[in-house]
């Protein structure tokens, strides 16, 4: 769970998100969000130009079910372990300027698999130090790489995804050791 202070997203008094089924525990909200966002996951996700706008829309895609900001820019600090991420001051800008390194990149086309990695994972690094999205973030990247790698003829195979060592590479990606992320990326590309 995320540390924030005075979290307007959670019930009073609680660590649990208002949710749309307007569930009270953490154990029921994880079940419902699980199923919910895999039904989603399953339709056709948003079509876009892998914009900031396009990620909004995969976001809600798959939390539009869950909760009523699905898409929506968090609007309080969060930090996680010791990683504190964006502040919501400057989330729009910095979705901006990691988008737009992606565009003047042309979206990481042209690339050998290795190089494609290693772009691919500075791009998540830096998306997931801004943490756009109170929750769901990295599922949200996750959809999000795959519909870039597919686009720059990478196609990943997800199957293969450890979800503890990518865990660990995007810890170690937030303190600017982007290795082992690349290493996953390409391992998923190959």
């Amino acid at each position: 769970m995320y540390d924030a202070e005075r979290d307007p997203y959670c019930y009073p008094g609680s660590d649990v998100l208002k949710n749309k089924a307007g569930l009270t525990t953490a154990k029921a909200l994880e079940r419902f969000e699980t199923a919910m966002t895999f039904v989603r996951s399953e339709e056709p996700l948003p079509s876009g130009r892998l914009s900031v706008t396009h990620y909004r829309a995969i976001h809600h895609h798959l939390f539009q079910d869950v909760y009523s900001w699905a898409g929506r820019y968090r609007t309080i600090r969060i930090s996680k372990g010791d990683s504190v991420f964006c502040y919501p001051e400057n989330i729009a800008a910095q979705m901006t300027r990691v988008f737009g390194w992606l565009k003047d990149g042309d979206f990481l086309r042209g690339r050998e698999t290795v190089n494609f990695a290693k772009d691919a994972a500075h791009f998540l690094a830096e998306l997931n130090a801004i943490h756009p999205f109170r929750e769901g973030n990295g599922r949200t990247q996750l959809t999000f790489l795959a519909l870039l790698a597919d686009a720059a003829g990478h196609a990943l195979d997800l199957a293969k995804l450890d979800a503890s060592a990518t865990l660990g590479a995007m810890i170690a990606s937030f303190n600017g050791d982007e290795a082992d992320l690349t290493k996953i990326i390409a391992d998923l590309a190959a």
